[in-house]
């Protein structure tokens, strides 16, 4: 019976040592190489074409959550989009007007637009726009955040009464 036992634990013992040497993996002895890497699946927020952008509009546009697109502005004024008013010669007729859509019911848009001295919401008389907050920013650097009536314009900068500070506008936060 003891022989028996011996027999058993001795084949007991090398089927696990052959089963542990089957499952040991055996490197292939090359390096991974950078093909074999998957791409980084980070996001970091920049805005898509804001090279472009900034080359032929000479608008610079940061980072956003891509519900705030820069759009061509039209030469007439069209609902639906919001209207920055700078007194540089920048956006895509040179005229100081840039335009941005909202896509969705909330966005938001990094960007640095100097000299604005107007925002206009995107609604109109019979509809109604989004909640519009616009960051700004004076040379001095005193910061403010400004409401934007979401119909209508909004003056901020030297167009405010009293006149206030050339201001640049770094953020529109866009909401329901």
């Amino acid at each position: 019976m003891q022989r028996l036992n011996r027999t058993f634990l001795v084949t007991v013992a090398a089927a696990i040592a052959a089963a542990t040497v089957s499952i040991i993996v055996i490197p292939s002895g090359r390096a991974a190489s950078a093909a074999d890497e998957q791409p980084s699946a980070v996001e970091d927020y920049s805005y898509p074409g804001a090279d472009a952008i900034l080359a032929s509009d000479h608008v610079q546009l940061i980072s956003g959550d891509g519900h705030i697109l820069y759009k061509p502005c039209p030469a007439a004024e069209a609902p639906g989009l919001i209207i920055v008013r700078s007194s540089d010669t920048i956006g895509s007729l040179g005229n100081g007007k840039i335009c941005f859509e909202v896509t969705a019911a909330a966005g938001h848009l990094t960007m640095s637009i100097p000299n604005v001295y107007a925002i206009r919401g995107d609604g109109t008389t019979t509809t109604a726009g989004h909640k519009l907050k616009a960051e700004l920013t004076t040379g001095a650097g005193a910061h403010t955040t400004v409401d934007v009536d979401p119909n209508s314009d909004t003056e901020v900068g030297i167009a405010t009464t009293p006149p206030g500070a050339a201001t640049t506008l770094l953020q529109l936060n866009a909401s329901q």
